[in-house]
């Protein structure tokens, strides 16, 4: 049995979104990032599929250039390869469902704003 938390901890970095592991399985990686209202990441792709839960706050999630609003509560899946960005429109704490294939050293390196 693993337990994480998503409200334990909490950092918020002046420059660029904070992200950390919470939690490793045998099939996925989950991820917390924690955003300051107007970082950004900007365009990227993932190779396999993720799903992205808004726990706190409100985030802009773009899509092939289309932009949907995210608020607390909401969930998106995207298959891999698909180009997206987040901007945080508000304080935000992002979790991020990753493959077990993928790594966390990627998620650090998407460019940030």
């Amino acid at each position: 049995m693993k337990i994480a938390s998503l409200t334990e901890d909490i950092v918020y970095n002046e420059k660029k979104p904070s992200i950390n592991i919470l939690i490793e399985t045998e099939t996925s990686k989950e991820i917390r990032i924690v955003f300051k209202k107007g970082q950004q990441m900007k365009e990227h792709k993932t190779p396999f599929p993720i799903v992205v839960e808004i726990f706190k706050g409100a985030i802009g999630f773009g899509v092939n250039g289309e932009k949907q609003h995210l608020v607390a509560g909401s969930l998106i899946a995207l298959d891999g390869n698909i180009p997206h960005d987040l901007t945080a429109l508000e304080d935000s704490i992002v979790r991020l469902s990753l493959s077990k294939k993928d790594n966390l050293e990627r998620v650090k390196s998407i460019k940030t704003a």
